[in-house]
């Protein structure tokens, strides 16, 4: 019997010569002393699993949904402590593994090595669940609606599993991590191809949080990829952008570094909305004012003060160098142009809805084979996009209708109709 137990690198524990006075033989007992110490140490392994996962979700998250404090209950909902919980199987086995096979050094080992790594690994997966934890805290935060800190979880996240596979690789090998350390230079070239985008989004999203240069909410513009609309996610590879027609764009990070690109915040930020649009009016209906206008136009508000200061400036003019007024050219005088000029800046000065403290320009642009252009450069007090687009209308629908007041016409191509009804005519004469 002793040479029996020899060949087999056991010896008797406890339950062994209890199997043997039962009748079994030496060998027998032992082996099956040790499969039901291993059955043992499963059971309680997954009791103890069993027990933890239930104290955890039955009496810690109650309590802490409970707390004033928020952060636990972060903890709750992404189940960092049901993760960490999975550690105590692992430290089972480990502790046990010289007790069940303790003439067999190899296989204490290999268990231990097995352990160690699930330890390992489960520890990672816990931080990943905290840097999680993390990141939702900030997001309650006002400074996460300016920057994102998305990007940088990631990368930890990245280091934290680069490292624990490491640690478990080594663990399995019995190696030093400062030996696959090192032997990891030489495939230094082969890890830049893998990791060229997170490299290169982990450095242009430094760029981009140091020079707040985008941040979630901005209305961005980039062509290049189509991308025409709200930045709704930033990662550590891409940038998402929700486009005014709802579909996603996804833009690489460096992009943004190594392209130009359009942002909108500014405008958001300074509390108005720029209107640049022009009417083009036709050269041949401008011409002076004469007395008989002077006075239509007398019956508008807007502009009454300012024909009456105007008109008295030029008789001062004219009156101190002797123009006589039948010289329509060599003296000064008004033009329907000119007037309908302040009329729209004094309209629009009058709006409620246009700012007045900012950029405020009528101007009259090169004239060109559609006319003078009129432009309008003023922002509105309203930023929402469709109560700029009406204000921006209810301006021009009034002054296309004001325009004929001052015996001015909009410039505009003749259509197919008219040029029908052109030919038409001609063909009667």
């Amino acid at each position: 019997m002793e040479n029996d137990v020899r060949f087999l690198g056991l010896e008797s524990l406890v339950v062994a010569p209890v199997l043997e006075s039962w009748g079994l033989s030496s060998p027998m007992a032992i082996m099956s002393e040790r499969v039901l110490l291993f059955t043992v140490v499963v059971v309680v392994a997954v009791i103890s699993n069993f027990v933890l996962r239930t104290v955890i979700t039955r009496v810690l998250h109650r309590v802490f949904m409970k707390t004033r404090i928020t952060w636990d209950n972060r903890l709750a909902e992404r189940g960092t402590l049901l993760r960490l919980s999975r550690v105590a199987p692992a430290l089972l086995f480990y502790a046990s593994a010289p007790l069940v096979a303790s003439e067999l050094p190899w296989l204490v080992d290999a268990i231990q090595r097995l352990s160690a790594v699930w330890i390992i690994l489960v520890s990672a997966s816990t931080i990943d669940s905290v840097l999680d934890v993390l990141h939702d805290e900030y997001q309650q935060t006002e400074a996460a609606a300016k920057r994102s800190i998305k990007s940088f979880i990631q990368l930890a996240k990245v280091a934290v599993f680069l490292v624990a596979g490491i640690l478990a690789l080594t663990t399995i090998l019995d190696q030093s991590p400062l030996g696959v350390l090192s032997g990891l230079g030489a495939l230094s070239a082969v890890l830049m191809l893998v990791f060229r985008d997170s490299i290169l989004g982990f450095v242009s999203g430094v760029q981009l949080a140091a020079n707040n240069m985008v941040q979630i909410g901005d209305w961005i513009e980039m062509p290049k990829y189509d991308a025409d609309g709200d930045v709704i996610d930033i990662t550590l590879q891409s940038i998402k952008v929700q486009n005014w027609d709802k579909t996603i764009t996804t833009i690489p990070v460096y992009a943004l570094v190594s392209d130009s690109f359009r942002n909108w915040r500014g405008m958001a930020d300074s509390g108005g909305r720029r209107i640049k649009r022009s009417i083009n009016i036709d050269m041949h209906s401008v011409h002076f004012v004469d007395d008989e206008q002077m006075q239509n136009l007398r019956r508008f508000r807007r502009i009454r003060a300012y024909l009456d200061q105007r008109q008295r400036e030029i008789d001062a003019y004219n009156t101190e160098h002797g123009i006589d007024l039948n010289d329509t050219v060599s003296g000064r005088r008004l033009t329907n142009l000119g007037v309908f000029r302040q009329y729209v800046t004094e309209y629009l000065t009058e709006h409620p809805q246009i700012r007045k403290d900012m950029t405020f320009l009528v101007r009259q642009l090169q004239p060109g084979p559609s006319g003078i252009p009129i432009e309008i450069f003023v922002f509105s007090a309203d930023q929402r996009w469709p109560f700029y687009e009406g204000i921006q209308a209810d301006i021009f629908d009034h002054l296309l209708a004001a325009i004929p007041e001052f015996d001015l016409r909009v410039y505009q191509e003749p259509s197919g109709s008219e040029v029908f009804a052109i030919a038409e005519a001609l063909k009667k004469t």
